[in-house]
C-alpha cells in the first residue's frame, strides 16, 4: 500500500495558510479603509428614544436613535436605527446616515446662496442666507444638520411640527432644492456673469475709470 508523502500534505497545508492570510489581508485593509473614514466624518446624536412592543408575554423594549453624519466640507446624511441595545440602535442610525449623503452647495463655504422652504408632514422649516459672523441660528435638531455639514452662518426658522423626525427631513428637504449660480447658469446654457450681473467692485471701477479718462 503506498503512502502519500509528508511534503504533499504540507504543501497544500501552504496553499491553504496563503489562501487564508490574502484573505485576512483584505479584512484588514477594508477595515482600515472605515475607520479612515469614520475618522473623517463627524456624527451627532439628535435624539433616542424608548419604544415597546406588545406581545404574548408582556412588552418588549427596545431604543431607537435618530444620528446625523456629515464631513463639515459640504456633505451631509441622517439616518435612522432601532435595537434592543442603545450602542447597536446608534451604529445602525450611524451606518444608515453614511449610505444616505448629499452634497450640497455653499457660498464661500459657509452659507446658502438663496433663501429655501422644506417640507414633510405636518413639518415646514425655513432656510436663509446670512452674512459672515451671523452663526448658527437654528433648533436643536436642525444645528446638527449644520454643524455637521460645515456651514458658518444660516437662519433657520421651524413652524409646524417639532418632532425631530420631521424637522430633520423637512431640513433635508430644503437642502436638497437648493442650487448654485454655477449649476443655474450651466443649465441656462449662460455664463455666472449674466445671471449675477457686474461685481460690485467692478461696478465701483467703472465711473471711476470714466472720470479719469475725461
Amino acid at each position: 500500500m503506498a503512502r502519500t508523502p509528508h511534503g504533499g500534505g504540507g504543501e497544500h497545508g501552504g496553499d491553504g495558510e496563503r489562501r487564508g492570510r490574502g484573505r485576512r489581508g483584505d479584512r484588514d485593509r477594508e477595515n482600515r479603509q472605515e475607520r479612515q473614514e469614520g475618522d473623517e466624518l463627524k456624527d451627532k446624536l439628535v435624539t433616542i428614544n424608548r419604544v415597546a412592543k406588545v406581545v404574548k408575554g408582556g412588552r418588549r423594549f427596545s431604543f431607537a436613535a435618530l444620528v446625523v453624519v456629515g464631513d463639515q466640507k459640504g456633505r451631509v446624511g441622517w439616518g435612522a436605527g432601532k435595537a434592543r441595545e442603545v450602542p447597536e440602535a446608534i451604529r445602525k442610525a450611524t451606518e444608515q446616515a453614511k449610505r444616505t449623503m448629499i452634497r450640497v452647495p455653499m457660498r464661500e463655504g459657509r452659507t446658502l446662496h438663496h433663501d429655501v422652504i422644506g417640507e414633510f408632514g405636518a413639518g415646514q422649516v425655513t432656510l436663509r442666507a446670512a452674512p459672515a459672523g451671523t452663526g448658527i441660528i437654528a433648533g436643536g435638531p436642525m444645528r446638527a444638520v449644520f454643524e455637521t455639514l460645515g456651514m458658518g452662518d444660516v437662519v433657520a426658522k421651524c413652524t409646524g411640527s417639532t418632532n425631530p423626525h420631521n424637522m430633520i427631513k423637512a431640513t433635508f428637504a430644503a437642502l436638497q432644492r437648493t442650487t448654485s449660480p454655477r449649476a443655474v447658469a450651466a443649465r441656462r446654457g449662460k455664463k455666472v456673469s449674466d445671471l449675477l450681473g457686474p461685481r460690485k467692485d467692478q461696478a465701483a471701477e467703472a465711473p471711476a475709470a470714466e472720470a479719469t479718462n475725461v
